[in-house]
């Protein structure tokens, strides 16, 4: 069976981390988001995972090597044997480059790539909607997914806050980073056939069967 090493592709708010979440589930493989392994190599305290904690308890930025290296160790596990969905790397061509070869040295089948398209105003309503309990860290959405009682977590009653990076100024600069550093990467990938490309308007449910429809092509 072809293995499925998937990556997602998308703005801040497309939509990407919940869909990665539903397809791990959907295909039987786990979701490696980047955050997550920084965070378990840090708390394993193995030699790798001393290394990453150095550069963050010094305030610094994890290299695309220690990355890298986090990466294999995850992907060589037993559950991401049929392929795995990755979630927040690559983000750069460096990274993307990396990939590859760590692919490859692996002898694992050549990643493939979805592209989540929202049009920008879509993303800031979906961004600057979103509020959080600070308390039992509920999550909700002013339109989409509201408390019952406006303001208050629906299940600690804690006042709920906007994310400071979920302002309208913070939204706008993050998708600049975006435009920036990671759209690239939708064309390296085209040039190499392994993109898709998905409309992420909609309910969820249908995002997700566009996203393995267009895998299924």
């Amino acid at each position: 069976m072809a293995q499925r090493n998937l990556i997602l592709l998308g703005p801040p708010g497309a939509g990407k981390g919940t869909q990665a979440q539903r397809l791990a589930s959907r295909f039987g493989v786990p979701q490696i988001s980047t955050g997550d392994m920084l965070r378990e190599a840090r708390r394993a305290g193995t030699e790798l995972g001393q290394r990453v904690a150095a550069v963050m308890d010094a305030g610094g930025l994890v290299s695309d090597d220690l990355v890298i290296a986090l990466v294999e160790e995850r992907l060589g596990r037993a559950d991401a044997r049929d392929g795995a969905i990755l979630d927040g790397f690559p983000r750069t061509i460096k990274q993307a480059e990396a990939l590859d070869g760590l692919v490859a040295k692996m002898g694992r089948d050549p990643v493939r790539v979805v592209a989540i398209e929202v049009p920008r105003a879509a993303l800031v309503e979906r961004l600057s909607g979103r509020r959080s309990c600070p308390k039992c860290g509920a999550t909700y959405h002013l339109d989409f997914t509201p408390p019952r009682s406006p303001g208050v977590c629906d299940a600690c009653g804690s006042a709920l806050v906007q994310r400071a990076d979920d302002t309208a100024e913070a939204i706008s600069r993050r998708q600049d980073v975006y435009e920036r550093d990671t759209a690239p990467l939708i064309e390296y990938y085209a040039e190499r056939g392994a993109l898709r490309k998905v409309s992420g308007v909609g309910p969820l449910e249908e995002v997700l069967d566009r996203v393995t429809r267009s895998l299924e092509a």
